[in-house]
């Protein structure tokens, strides 16, 4: 008879009780005073890793990872979480008890023993009979290299200097002062660093109140650190880089993004802002790439392989109409809310609070970046709102109906979701963008089928989509396991999560997401218009071209200048507004005749947002700059008041008489906004 397999949860069992044991062990050696006190130091520290890897191999664990049914399957993966918790908590208050006193030595070690020790290393590379110190030697080597698992010596580890107070909370927390001098004796992941002040008293303290003292003014010693910080990330980030191999992946631009000083590492230094906030990786694509992630790129037509011919722009000869085309992925999904979000701390006034998303298959953007504005109440500051109702037009910076179509064959394509503010220092007037946290949603499940229509709650991770098992806020990571189901629940309720609906279409909308680019994410409710552009496209390009090979500017205003309308969505909503008042003027007859359709809509954007591109008193569109949006949506307002009561006074739309009357004034008139550059438009794509 075949031995039966233990499953995944009863192996670990057996880890921590073997964990209890030498634990125990440990305990009884100390006490009786047997080996050394750097043995002893030793042992504890390769416990404490030890533990902390079966604790996230524990945390990670799930009932499909057993190889039969387990009856009260969360109760006994939390009780045995409990247990190692208590281990590791004895070896917490062991290591402080093994770490002698004194400003010179940490953990029994001092700076005149280790160079003694590296000295014996540097011997035992030529001399033969010193072979086992020299295995002991590089064995602690690579653990240093590796886990930083040797406490730091006086030499190697500078001091640091305390940014404000910190009262301790919890058993092994060290209370300090603003301006004191403490020396780190061990760094770990979850920055809770354990330290020592000048008294001899240790304990742990969070990083966050630290910056390293160099014996300089503040200033000089923000730099410092700052730069030393900067070149450690700049070297972890350089590895992980190498590890993953992604010749396409944007991490040049994310790693700048980390790397780069700016006031999100200044107010995270000062510990103004959560730990798990950092620069907007988005943001910096949006800036640092140009148009290559915005959506008026996206919307151009994309030329086939050969570069005679377009991949995914093609007219149907009978109807006259853009021939729909189908992709791998389609999908229509809607923003509900986010919960618990952190707010940014005193010192910072915040402009916007938004989503930026784009397609993502875990190394690279795919997609356009499209970005939707959120909206809160002071009375819930962490609860952020999509698609407020109010009359009128919702605004498209508002809409959290959103749809992703993407042509990609990855399997782990999904909807990246960042969660950003827009923000400016009180005390500087320094503007920055800063991420609150990131979700993804995968579009399909295990077995390659896409995900059902239905609402799913996402995890906001911490960092950025690079970074793996950050937590949002470092409390959150040093909380007790909670003992019981309900005390769970209430835990998991203060999570950040962010609601996402998958939804349906009627076959109106189907049928225009099908004549759109193979890869786009915006709003759902432009998409008549982008359909209509395309219409337009398909008509300049492939029906009145003299041949083929003609490369000539053509005179088309609509598609020279519309999509600037994707990167100023107030005037893609003024659009919206102005041809929903034609449409509701049409018959239905109207409505079915293509050719009409087409002629009005050039009528109604001649006559609204192409006279606005030009207007003088339309001020320069700013992201999140409210004076800015105010003084845009007046201009807006009374331009379109304007021309709609003139075109009501002269009974015409879109007349060219309105740009050579003194009462409306323009802008002069540049070449390229009069004619659609082909040539200009296929280099580009060329070059992405």
């Amino acid at each position: 008879m075949p031995l039966r397999r233990n499953g995944a949860l009863q192996l670990l069992q057996r880890e921590v009780d073997d964990t209890r044991k030498q634990v125990d062990s440990l305990l009884k050696d100390v006490q009786s005073q047997l080996g050394s006190t750097e043995e002893a130091s030793r042992r504890c520290q390769e416990l404490q890793l030890s533990a902390e890897k079966t604790l996230r191999t524990l945390r990670k664990l799930t009932k499909a990872d057993e190889l039969a049914p387990v009856g009260n399957y969360a109760q006994r993966k939390q009780e045995e979480e409990t247990r190692l918790q208590n281990e590791l908590e004895r070896l917490n208050s062991l290591s402080l008890q093994l770490s002698p006193p004194g400003p010179s030595s940490a953990a029994g070690y001092s700076p005149k023993e280790e160079s003694d020790n590296d000295d014996e290393g540097e011997d035992s590379n030529s001399d033969d009979d010193d072979d086992d110190d020299d295995d002991d030697d590089d064995s602690d080597e690579d653990e240093d290299e590796k886990r930083a698992v040797n406490p730091p010596s006086q030499s190697d580890s500078p001091n640091y200097r305390v940014l404000s107070d910190f009262q301790g909370e919890q058993e092994g927390d060290l209370s300090v002062q603003r301006g004191g001098v403490l020396r780190i004796i061990r760094k770990t992941a979850d920055g809770w660093w354990l330290a020592q002040d000048g008294e001899g008293n240790r304990g742990v303290v969070p990083k966050t109140y630290l910056k390293i003292d160099s014996g300089v003014d503040d200033d000089d010693d923000d730099e410092n650190e700052e730069e030393s910080s900067e070149e450690e990330e700049d070297g972890e980030e350089l590895t992980d880089d190498k590890q993953s191999g992604a010749s396409h992946s944007n991490w040049s631009t994310v790693r700048k993004a980390l790397t780069e000083i700016d006031a999100t590492d200044v107010l995270s230094a000062m510990g103004a802002i959560p730990s798990g906030f950092r620069p907007s990786t988005l943001n910096k694509l949006l800036v640092e790439e140009g148009v290559t992630y915005r959506g008026s790129h996206h919307i151009q037509p994309d030329l086939s392989q050969s570069q005679l011919s377009f991949k995914d722009l093609f007219l149907d000869p009978d109807t006259g109409r853009v021939r729909a085309r189908q992709v791998r992925t389609c999908v229509c999904f809607t923003l509900w809310s986010c919960k618990m979000i952190p707010t940014p701390g005193v010192g910072v006034q915040v402009l916007s609070r938004h989503i930026r998303l784009c397609a993502f298959d875990g190394t690279q953007v795919l997609s356009n970046i499209h970005t939707v504005r959120a909206t809160y109440t002071h009375k819930s500051p962490k609860t952020w709102s999509f698609s407020p109702r109010m009359t009128g037009v919702l605004p498209a910076l508002l809409d959290g109906d959103c749809f992703l179509r993407c042509n990609s064959a990855s399997p782990d394509l999904g909807i990246l979701f960042e969660l950003g503010v827009t923000f400016i220092r009180n005390s500087t007037g320094e503007r920055g963008e800063l991420s609150c946290g990131w979700a993804f949603l995968k579009l399909s499940d295990d077995t390659g089928n896409p995900l059902p229509n239905r609402t799913y709650e996402l995890q906001v991770n911490g960092g950025t989509p690079y970074e793996k098992d950050v937590a949002m806020e470092a409390s959150v990571t040093r909380g007790s396991p909670a003992a019981g189901v309900f005390q769970q629940m209430l835990q998991a309720r203060r999570q950040p999560r962010l609601i996402v609906r998958l939804r349906s279409t009627n076959s109106r909308t189907r049928t225009q997401l099908s004549l759109l680019p193979d890869t786009l994410l915006h709003c759902l409710s432009c998409v008549h218009l982008l359909a209509l552009h395309r219409q337009l496209l398909a008509d300049t390009l492939l029906m009145d071209r003299p041949t083929m090979q003609d490369a000539d500017l053509i005179c088309s205003p609509v598609l020279s200048t519309f999509p600037v309308l994707l990167d100023q969505v107030d005037l893609l909503d003024a659009l919206r507004g102005a041809w929903l008042e034609t449409e509701i003027n049409m018959s239905r007859a109207q409505k079915r005749d293509l050719s009409f359709v087409k002629q009005e809509f050039v009528k109604v954007y001649m006559s609204s947002v192409y006279f606005l591109l030009h207007s003088p008193s339309l001020p320069r569109h700013r992201w999140a700059d409210p004076p800015s949006e105010e003084q845009r949506a007046r201009a807006i307002y009374a331009t379109l008041d304007s021309l709609k009561h003139q075109q009501h006074t002269t009974g015409q739309s879109g007349c060219p008489e309105v740009y050579v009357d003194p009462m409306h004034p323009h802008l002069a008139f540049d070449i390229t906004e009069l004619t659609f550059d082909l040539l200009h438009v296929t280099q580009g794509q060329s070059t992405t």
